[in-house]
């Protein structure tokens, strides 16, 4: 399978751009955008043969779950099943951001995205191509690191070709994407616990969550 390439204004990406990327992301396709948490891989979380795709350009093991990209609050509502109140105070402060929050996945999100773990990670991200697809298709998207497993997360589109052609059906070229990725934050248990650091820092959660 050949990778297509379309350069593009990753704060002003253009009509056509986001127009193609939805298509292929309808047919059952995988893309690699900027974020504001480096690149990312976006496909369609609710057909099963995209979420494939997905695990295999990644060569990731099934049993690890996929993040999502949401538009808003009300989207990742749609999501969980249960939202913890640290849920919340973690969203309305963070989102947009570079925070993916672990929350009960709801019926609507087939099990193998939650890499059978019935969990699933969300986060409101603020670039400006990943929302322009979001608006787009009106769905959360399937949102994990541009690289394969085990690799470094690719901070421009031409890396992501370089490494990942062949795999991808698109990719968004928007030069180099700064950040150090998203942080991932489980508030699913008792007590909350950082699964991955990024770009917040753990004591900037710790501090929003005191006494909650």
């Amino acid at each position: 399978m050949a990778t297509d390439l379309i350069e593009i204004d990753a704060e002003h990406p253009g009509e056509k751009a986001i127009e193609r990327a939805a298509a292929v992301i309808r047919r059952g396709g995988v893309v690699a955008i900027p974020t504001d948490a480096l690149y990312t891989l976006v496909a369609d979380p609710l057909n099963l043969y995209a979420v494939r795709r997905v695990f295999e350009a990644k060569r990731r093991e099934m049993d690890r779950s996929l993040p999502m990209l949401v538009s808003d609050i009300l989207m990742a509502e749609e999501l969980c099943k249960e939202m913890p109140a640290r849920f919340h105070l973690l969203a309305r402060h963070f989102w947009p951001g570079p925070l993916a929050i672990i929350a009960p996945a709801s019926s609507r999100v087939p099990l193998k995205v939650t890499g059978n773990t019935g969990r699933v990670a969300v986060r409101q991200s603020k670039s400006k191509t990943a929302n322009a697809l979001l608006e787009r298709l009106n769905q959360p998207l399937i949102s994990t690191s541009a690289n394969k497993s085990g690799s470094p997360t690719c901070a421009s589109g031409i890396e992501v070709f370089g490494s990942m052609d062949g795999c991808l059906d698109l990719v968004l070229d928007g030069g180099l994407a700064t950040g150090t990725g998203a942080t991932t934050v489980d508030v699913t248990e008792p007590y909350w616990r950082v699964i991955k650091e990024g770009a917040i820092l753990e004591k900037d959660i710790a501090e929003v969550l005191k006494g909650a």
